[in-house]
Parts: structure tokens; C-alpha cells; sequence
């Protein structure tokens, strides 16, 4: 499912966080959105999905989701957000419990996203005995569970030693790769987003305009941190982010 963001403007009574977003997330694609702090990323996130009403503009989806998504839009977040007293199962179980499917056909698509996220040994245990890492690999096993059209994912490593970054980053390559899933990836970190990113969404800051979109041309399953030309497109990112950030910065502190 495609969708358009057209004219995007947000304000929270005086202070305007969004500004003129117009943009394009073509189906199969993960779309990093990057910016200073304080741009608005994780706003228009919550515009994308719903939980905010733009103050302008409007969101639009290019067709219906799949007959088989049980919810178009889902999150995943960066503190996993799952709750202590379930397992694993359980917590995937949640998503699917306001579903008119029975509890053998809930089983079987929490087998089955167990399986896409090799948790399957883990799906009795709490979230207590997991490490950060497992714990975010439940939290995409649940959004995977409803079987989304876009899936909207705020800063979901960056609570993540740099060890258990990379490796879920090659999670998400791998499954990327099976699936061809679409995504909208909120991130700070720039080697993250063109680790990433198909697209790469440049944010202004406050208001956040989009100030460019940088595209990576390299497949998925072909990037590495040490190839030459990714790292220049770290560097592009950088050289479009200073100034604005080094201002942002001076706005949050002045405030």
C-alpha cells in the first residue's frame, strides 16, 4: 500500500512543529526520516498512523490494504512496549484478541511470526528474562502478527548497545528480504537510516520542512558499514544536518 503525504502542517497552539510535507511512500519501501531534535519526526509518525489529526493537509492511502491485514497501519516503539505480565505469546496474542478469529487461528499466525523472528523457543517466557534485543524482536513480532501494510517504526534501536543494533539490523534486512515489507522508520541515527533506508527523508528543524531526500541505490543485502560509498552517504546526511542542528540545539537550550 502506497501512501501520499500532501501539504502536512501541524501546530500545538502556538508552536508549529510541521511545515508544507508533501511526500511519497512507494510500497516495499522503508523510508528513514531523520532530522534534528524537536522537527516534528515522531509527530508526523503519529500523523502517518493516525493518532494525531494534522492541523493541515491530509494523509492518503493509494489503495486498500490486503484483504488479510488485520490492521493497515501498526507501531513498532522504541521502548518494545510490552507488558511484563504476558509472554511472549501473550503479548503477540494482545494485537490479535479485538479479531474475530479463533484461538487456533491466533496460534497459528503467533507460531508463524515466532518462526519469521526466531523467537520460536522463547514464546513461553516473560519479558523479564529477555535482553533488550529479544525484546524488540517480540515488539516486531506483534506488528508483524496483524499482518500491516505499513509499518511505523519509532527509533525502534535506539535503547540498543551497538552490538544488539546491528544484529537487529540484520534482522530486519533478512526479513525485509523475505517480505518486501513497507516502512517508516523515524531514526537519529544517520549510519542507521542509510544501513536502512531506501530513502532517506532530510527534516529541517522546527518547523520540520523537508529539506531533502537522499536515495540509496544499494541493495539491502549488499550493504556494509566499511563500503567507501555509504559512508559518504553518512557524510552527505551530516553536511545537510549541521547547521540545522547546531541551531536546534540553541533553540531547545534557549528555551
Amino acid at each position: 500500500m502506497n501512501l501520499e503525504l500532501q501539504n502536512i502542517g501541524h501546530a500545538y497552539e502556538d508552536l508549529r512543529v510541521l511545515e508544507g510535507i508533501n511526500l511519497q511512500i512507494e510500497e516495499g519501501q522503508i523510508v528513514c526520516i531523520v532530522g534534528p531534535s524537536g522537527c516534528g519526526k515522531s509527530t508526523l509518525l503519529r500523523l502517518i498512523g493516525g493518532l494525531e489529526v494534522a492541523t493541515e493537509g491530509k494523509v492518503l492511502m493509494g489503495a486498500e490494504a490486503p484483504s488479510e491485514s488485520l490492521n493497515p497501519l501498526t507501531y513498532v516503539f522504541q521502548d518494545f512496549a510490552l507488558l511484563p505480565w504476558r509472554t511472549v505469546e501473550e503479548n503477540i496474542s494482545l494485537v490479535l484478541e479485538d479479531h474475530p478469529l479463533s484461538s487456533s487461528e491466533r496460534q497459528v499466525i503467533i507460531d508463524d511470526v515466532l518462526a519469521r523472528t526466531n523467537l520460536s523457543e522463547f514464546g513461553h517466557v516473560f519479558p523479564r528474562q529477555l535482553s533488550g534485543g529479544m525484546k524488540q524482536r517480540v515488539a516486531i513480532a506483534r506488528a508483524l502478527a496483524v499482518k500491516p501494510s505499513v509499518m511505523l517504526m519509532d527509533e525502534p534501536l535506539s535503547a540498543l548497545d551497538s552490538q544488539t543494533r546491528e544484529l537487529l539490523m540484520e534482522d530486519l534486512v533478512a526479513l525485509w528480504g523475505r517480505e518486501k515489507f513497507t516502512a517508516v522508520y523515524v531514526t537519529h541515527n544517520l549510519s542507521e537510516a542509510v544501513r536502512l533506508g531506501h530513502r532517506i527523508v532530510v527534516l529541517s528543524r522546527r518547523p520540520g520542512q523537508i529539506c531533502d531526500v537522499v536515495d540509496i541505490d544499494t541493495p539491502l543485502d549488499r550493504r556494509d558499514s566499511a563500503d567507501p560509498k555509504l559512508a559518504a552517504k553518512v557524510k552527505e546526511l551530516w553536511q545537510l544536518l549541521h547547521d540545522e542542528a547546531a541551531a536546534a540545539d540553541r533553540e531547545l537550550a534557549d528555551a
